[in-house]
């Protein structure tokens, strides 16, 4: 069976040395214990004492022999030297060539009990070990492979061959794959196997497949295509795809094969064996359930805000029609009611001046125009929610037969409401009291207008209006779904949490006792107050301006520092001495310098191979990112970069799962190198939206007249480190809106970098979002745009902060704090552990349009860290300053993105979030290689400057930008050949500044 997945690296590093052990290697492997000197000391000769020293470290270190014993870097032979009390390492070659190096090997192997890979059960056990792995999780096979050597060198077994295990692992993983299709595939019925096959069939008149169908979402808003996304759920329900709850499959197996039928041609799917074709599509099947119901949802939710909003404007607009006869009514009953109200005038003869001065015909007119006409406080519009109903009953039928919603206590009102009207809908003359629990206050006038009599269309919108909010904060919510499932389901139990609580504590940086944290926030805030009072007098930035009984708190803005000369000369030499270069070249280098392509992996998990697949990789990568299509990038006479290869590659390559580790690929060599740790640690990160267009139709888009005009759009939702690479975005539909998906953009980032710093501009501000920060072992640093209407906080209402007292006068509720703070805790260890999404967070803190109790501790919290942060904000100069730094260079990222993203207008064309996921994240990496590439070529333009004898300054050198790309051709033709000196890891000529310039 011919079987190659290992890469250059395995192929070049198995059972070989890797350049020099590190301390800790040095540490482990090559140190000899006093049982290791007694069995060396029995060798009479210094080179055969140090050659069996040097075997021994050598099997533990890469788990075999070599042919040629001493092959070994010079560092860890001098380490045995030194342990064995020799000055020098002579003799070594008499120890390669000498028969003692053989006889050496067999006794190292018996005495320290070494086993080879065919004795049994080795081979049992390993396969059995590897095949839980394999079987819970869908790891390539060449990280099989460095898991299984990782085991064999564990347990003492010499490494086999490369092909030996190789073998192994593929006929292992073969086993796996065969045994989850048989799973899959044996309990389907006949009628259920005929069902699968025909979805690949496609149905005279029609263009597509069923399945092609199926795949689709809806991508427009209105009545019938809500009713055309709950007949897909309909179908797909209809399939009667069932996994047997016994058979345990991990929900990623299923996802890797759901997957592979979602974006794969109807050819390929067909051209599989038939096991693995019927659990392909039984698996796709299965998991469509939960996307479909999404969609459906998400379009139902659109529709009812669309629905609610519109008819608000239409009232709002009808009202603004008749304020001309309301104002005429009025002017009627004021004239009136001035008679009435006038003392001096008999109780007897009031009627008769009234209506000497007003008719009684025309007063009663004024008083039926004015009650025609006056809205009560909260008034929900019924009148122009009225001319709506064929609308929703274009819809609601087929929403209430085919969604069964879910209910949380806060939701029961609201699921009563709807399984009242589905018994409607199935026998609208069936007598049955109305749920009344949904109806409140401001829908009451219009359910029940008279006594005695209810109007049941004024109780349909009733409980649509109370479905859409309850669905916003999933008060209701439904299964199987992957975004409207109950965000509560997967918290840490209360026992749960007694066994995570010391591991999740120490892991935050917390102690595991709740009155030990409050006291150490309480004893923050007070030392916070008292520097930030004592230093206040000197602090010309600040002052409190007193208006009555009123206190202001006025923050000076900071003036704008000049840049020096030295820095603007250093910037101009530096620009004018990188490469100019086409940015498929830049891609191409930086895949040859870190091998980012690597994580590139076929959808299918198997190691699908085709030549100069690197080249095909980048150039969809640029298509993607610099928003062009295939077009300008086809080659019909370069196989890498013909449409249908390039096609291919899209389908099967590009998507998050492979672009999250690639972005990962990057940050790390981008903080490996020195002058990106002159910018920074990577400890600081800051988090901003970039805007994009959608025109296209859409349910994925939302808008903002502001950004988006008449349009809808976008907002990439990112977060930069102070090395200035991407770490992390999220797509959003319209503008943010919801802080917390700051907190998602945070903890769903999977680079090496873990920034604990971070800053944010005003929008994400809120005391919920300071507590989750700050008991996740972040700090939450905001630029704050207006300061005077900061609430500052305190504990001790004794304490004396001098002037501070004026603007302190709010306390904190250290008892509510005290008493939620273990179920604060509890919140935050089911975040970390990624047991509920971040951005449904806000769903389990609050119980209708009301706060929980936990919500209201973790405030009072997040009040503390706040208030640490507004005072450091207006006592240091500089903290301000690198506030505002750092969300400058995301601003300098997103003008990059745009220079990139320049095709088609700069709009965003992608109908589906998985489209635009895809699409932002290749822009993403292509920025992030962009940056990579130009500190690269800076870091080596520096170090000719100070050859050359140029003043480099650290100061300058700080303040230098990666985000530079003037030099940078994003247009045009675009070629995918790099000069070899590059392919061969050396650098580019850099620009004579002179002799090359610009016309």
């Amino acid at each position: 069976m011919p079987v190659s997945f290992l890469t250059s690296d395995q192929l070049k590093d198995y059972g070989r040395y890797d350049g020099d052990p590190s301390p800790e290697d040095l540490t482990q492997y090559f140190h000899l214990d006093d049982h290791d000197r007694a069995l060396i000391s029995r060798r009479r000769e210094k080179y055969n004492r140090l050659g069996f020293a040097i075997q021994l470290a050598t099997v533990r270190y890469i788990g075999t022999f070599q042919e040629n014993p001493i092959d070994v870097p010079e560092v860890a032979i001098w380490i045995l030297a030194r342990q064995l009390g020799h000055d020098d390492i002579d003799g070594l070659e008499k120890y390669r060539d000498g028969r003692q190096r053989m006889e050496h090997v067999a006794e190292i192997q018996k005495h320290f009990e070494y086993r080879t890979f065919t004795e049994f059960p080795v081979g049992f056990r390993l396969g059995r070990w590897l095949y839980a792995l394999c079987w819970t999780g869908t790891d390539r096979p060449s990280v099989l492979f460095d898991r299984g050597t990782a085991w064999l060198l564990s347990h003492k077994i010499l490494l086999p061959g490369t092909t030996v295990l190789e073998r192994f692992i593929a006929r292992l993983r073969q086993r796996v794959e065969k045994r989850l299709w048989n799973i899959l595939a044996q309990d389907l019925n006949l009628n259920q196997r005929s069902n699968l096959d025909r979805l690949l069939t496609v149905p005279t008149g029609s263009r597509g497949s069923v399945l092609d169908k199926l795949r689709t979402g809806p991508a427009v808003v209105s009545a019938p295509a809500l009713v055309k996304a709950i007949k897909r759920l309909e179908d797909v329900r209809a399939l009667d795809i069932q996994i047997p709850v016994a058979a345990k499959i991990p929900p990623s197996r299923l996802a890797a094969l759901a997957r592979f039928a979602n974006t794969s041609k109807i050819t390929a799917i067909s051209k599989l064996p038939k096991a693995r074709r019927l659990a392909t599509l039984v698996a796709f099947v299965y998991t469509l359930e939960a996307s479909a119901i999404d969609d459906a949802l998400q379009v139902l939710e659109i529709l009812l805000r669309d629905l609610f909003s519109s008819a608000q404007k239409a009232d709002q607009k009808a009202r603004l029609r008749t304020l001309k006869d309301l104002d005429a009514a009025a002017m009627v009953l004021v004239k009136a009611c001035s008679i009435l109200l006038d003392l001096k005038l008999p109780a007897s003869k009031v009627r008769t001046k009234i209506f000497e001065a007003v008719q009684q015909e025309m007063l009663a007119e004024a008083m039926q125009e004015v009650s025609t006409l006056v809205r009560p406080p909260h008034d929900v519009f019924y009148g122009a929610l009225h001319e709506q109903y064929r609308h929703v009953r274009g819809f609601l039928p087929a929403v209430l037969k085919h969604i069964q919603f879910i209910t949380a206590p806060a939701g029961k009102a609201v699921v009563a409401a709807l399984n009242y009207l589905q018994v409607l809908e199935v026998d609208p003359k069936r007598k049955i009291e109305p749920p009344m629990d949904v109806v409140n206050k401001a829908w009451l006038q219009y359910v029940v207008p008279e006594e005695d009599k209810f109007d049941r269309r004024a109780y349909m919108f009733c409980t649509l209006d109370q479905l859409r909010m309850a669905i916003s904060r999933r008060d209701v919510y439904v299964n199987p779904s992957w975004r409207y499932a109950d965000p509560r389901k997967g918290m840490l139990s209360p026992a749960e949490w007694e066994s995570a609580r010391p591991i999740i504590c120490r892991t935050l940086g917390l102690s595991t006792n709740a009155e030990s944290i409050l006291t150490s926030l309480q004893d923050e805030l007070h030392q916070t107050y008292l520097r930030v009072a004592a230093r206040l007098p000197d602090n010309p930035a600040v002052r409190i301006e007193t208006t009555g009984k009123k206190h202001e708190l006025i923050l000076t803005p900071f003036d704008k520092l000049e840049d020096p000369p030295s820095l603007k000369a250093l910037r101009k030499v530096v620009a004018a001495r990188m490469p100019r270069v086409d940015i498929p070249e830049i891609v191409l280098e930086i895949a040859n310098r870190t091998g980012f392509h690597k994580a590139f992996t076929h959808v299918s998990e198997r190691e699908s191979r085709a030549d100069d697949l690197v080249t095909s990789i980048c150039a969809v990568l640029i298509a993607e990112a610099c928003n062009i299509g295939f077009r300008p990038l086809v080659r019909q006479d370069i196989p890498a970069l013909r449409r249908d290869r390039l096609s291919w590659v899209n389908q099967n390559y590009m998507r998050n799962d492979t672009i999250t580790p690639a972005n990962a690929c990057l940050v790390l060599a981008q903080s490996r190198i020195a002058l990106a740790r002159v910018w920074g640690g990577g400890d600081v990160a800051s988090a901003d939206g970039m805007r994009f267009v959608v025109p296209v139709r859409t349910i994925h888009a939302g808008p903002n007249p502001k950004y988006y005009g008449i349009g809808r759009g976008v907002t990439w939702y990112n977060l930069l480190s102070n090395q200035y690479t991407g770490l992390n975005g999220i797509p959003v539909p319209g503008t943010l809106r919801d802080s917390l998906i700051l907190l998602a953009v945070v903890l769903e980032q999977q680079t090496e970098l873990q920034p604990t710093q971070i800053m944010t501009d005003t929008g994400a501000y809120s005391d919920i979002i300071f507590g989750l920060f700050r008991l996740l072992g972040y700090r939450f640093c905001p630029r704050i745009a207006d300061i005077g209407g900061t609430r500052f906080w305190r504990i001790d209402p004794d304490a004396d902060y001098g002037e501070l007292n004026k603007i302190s006068r709010h306390r904190i509720n250290m008892d509510l704090a005290a008493e939620q703070l273990d179920d604060c805790l509890r919140l935050v260890g089911s975040l970390k552990l990624g047991r509920i999404p971040a951005a449904g967070i806000m769903r389990t803190l609050q119980v209708g349009d009301k706060m929980t109790r936990l919500a209201k501790g973790l405030a009072e919290i997040g009040k503390i860290d706040k208030t640490n942060w507004n005072l450091t904000y207006i006592d240091d100069e500089n903290t301000r300053r690198n506030t505002q730094v750092q969300l400058n260079r995301g601003e300098g990222r997103h003008a990059l993105a745009r220079a990139v993203f320049h095709g088609k207008r700069g709009e965003l064309r992608q109908r589906y979030q998985e489209g635009q996921e895809d699409q932002l994240g290749a822009l993403g990496l292509v920025v992030n290689i962009i940056v990579l590439w130009n500190t690269i070529y800076m870091e080596a333009i520096l170090e000719e400057l100070r050859r050359e004898g140029y003043p480099v300054k650290d100061e300058d050198v700080a303040h230098l930008s990666p985000l530079i790309h003037e030099h940078i051709n994003m247009l045009g033709r675009y070629s995918f050949v790099v000069p070899e000196s590059v392919a061969r890891g050396e650098l580019r000529s850099l620009r004579d500044p002179v002799e090359d310039t610009e016309e």
